[in-house]
This record gives C-alpha cells, sequence and structure tokens, in this order.
C-alpha cells in the first residue's frame, strides 16, 4: 500500500492522528524548503469531530522540528481548547474564517516565500504558462487589499470571501494560500503554486496555453491528485520515515 492509500482512514481517532501527522510534517515540508524560518506561515487541519477547531503547530517551534506533539487544538474564539502553548493569532483569524465558511476545506496552507510574496505584490491572476499553472487556472482568486496585517476575523472573513469555492486565493503583497479537502493536498498545492509563481516572475513575456488546453491538463492533473502525490514525494525526500513526527 503506497503512502496515499494508507492515509484513507475511517475513524475520527483515526482521522485526528492521520491529519495531525501531516500537518507536523507540512511544517517540516516547509523547513526543507527553506520557508517560515521566520515563524511567517501556518497550516490548519480541521479536527473530524469539533469541526469548529483546528490543529496547527504552537508558537515558537522550529518547522524543521515539528511534531505532533506541539500542536494544539484552537477553538472558534482563538483558544487554546486542547495542547499547551502560545499560537500565532494571524493563524486563528486567517484560519477560522476560511473553515468556517468552507465546508468541503479540511485545511489550509500560508507562508511567506521568495517567489509567491512579490508576485502577490504584482496583483495579477495566474495564466496557463507552464504545466504546473494549470492547476490553478480558473480556480483561484485575489484578494486586493492592503490589510497585509490580519488583526482581526473580520480580515479573515474577507479572505474566505474572497476565496470563494476556489483551491487558492493571491493575497494581494502578502502571498499564496491554498486550501484543500486533505492537508496533504493544501500543503502540496501550495508548493507546486509557490513554482507556478516563480514562472511568473522568471518568464515575463510568456506566451499561455489556450483555456482549453489548460482544462484539459488540470483535468489530468486533479484525477492524479498531483497535490498529494507531492506532498508525499517531498517526504520521502526531505524527512523519510514519516513516524519522525511522532516522537
Amino acid at each position: 500500500m503506497n503512502e496515499i492509500e494508507a492515509h484513507d482512514e475511517k475513524s475520527p481517532a483515526e482521522i485526528r492522528e492521520s491529519r495531525k501527522q501531516q500537518v507536523a510534517l507540512g511544517y517540516r515540508i516547509l523547513a526543507a524548503q527553506r520557508w517560515g524560518d521566520l515563524g511567517d506561515g501556518h497550516i490548519s487541519a480541521r479536527d473530524p469531530e469539533r469541526t469548529d477547531c483546528f490543529w496547527m503547530l504552537r508558537f515558537g517551534v522550529s518547522y524543521h522540528l515539528a511534531r505532533i506533539a506541539d500542536l494544539v487544538l484552537v477553538g472558534p474564539d482563538g483558544e487554546v481548547v486542547e495542547g499547551k502553548g502560545p499560537i500565532n493569532m494571524a493563524a486563528y483569524y486567517i484560519h477560522h474564517p476560511i473553515l468556517a465558511a468552507r465546508a468541503d476545506a479540511v485545511s489550509a496552507t500560508h507562508v511567506h516565500t521568495g517567489w509567491g510574496t512579490p508576485f502577490s505584490a504584482e496583483v495579477r491572476p495566474i495564466e496557463p504558462i507552464t504545466q504546473e499553472s494549470c492547476i490553478f487556472f480558473e480556480d483561484h482568486a485575489i484578494f486586493d487589499d492592503e490589510e497585509v496585517q490580519i488583526q482581526s476575523t473580520d480580515g479573515g472573513r474577507r479572505i474566505a470571501e474572497s476565496l470563494g469555492d476556489r483551491r487558492a486565493v493571491i493575497l494581494r503583497n502578502h502571498g499564496l494560500l491554498t486550501v484543500g479537502s486533505r492537508v496533504d493536498d493544501a500543503v502540496g498545492s501550495f508548493v507546486h503554486m509557490e513554482r507556478v509563481a516563480e514562472a511568473h516572475m522568471k518568464a515575463r513575456d510568456a506566451k499561455p496555453i489556450s483555456a482549453e488546453a489548460a482544462r484539459f491538463a488540470q483535468a489530468d492533473l486533479r484525477r492524479n491528485q498531483v497535490g498529494r502525490v507531492a506532498f508525499w514525494s517531498m517526504v520521502g525526500r526531505h524527512i523519510g520515515n514519516p513516524s519522525v513526527v511522532k516522537g
């Protein structure tokens, strides 16, 4: 059984454990890309039973050392209802409204990156100029707002409204954010989106493919679950044994 199949558990307890493991692994993946050294990012995972709560890494833990034991459960009012430690309140302000608005979403990923952040400052949409760009063709939004320092759930609510039912949102002058029905999909999609931003910043005179060709590529890529495949490929390359986060 491969890694993707191995994480299709059924009971709430198994689902919770799987999601928490993927969150911890996700933070380590961000660290492997040299992202989040300043603590400027967050990954969420909705609890399968307390669905108005989500798991995230407590504040102050270096991403490359993230473990399941370092996760805390954040309640709808921003309080820690399970686990110990402070949290990055910006994560609560952003993730809670998004998960509240998207019953289909289990996870969201956001971290400041070398290409996604400057690309967001250009306030332009993704075009189908590369294979990976097709993943987000007609399936992303732009949060065209000057509030880069989100200080309330109202800011997060407006991000959620811009996102709508799409896979991702470009936060103006701030960076990228992806959502997924699984943690591994949200994190893997984020890495793809960062590569897409890099391509857009480097290929200044790129010629996009047609909408028809982009939609064909998108359907095939999604059928092959590219976000999840990317996640577990990076686990294998950068982390090794997924159980390391259980220690």
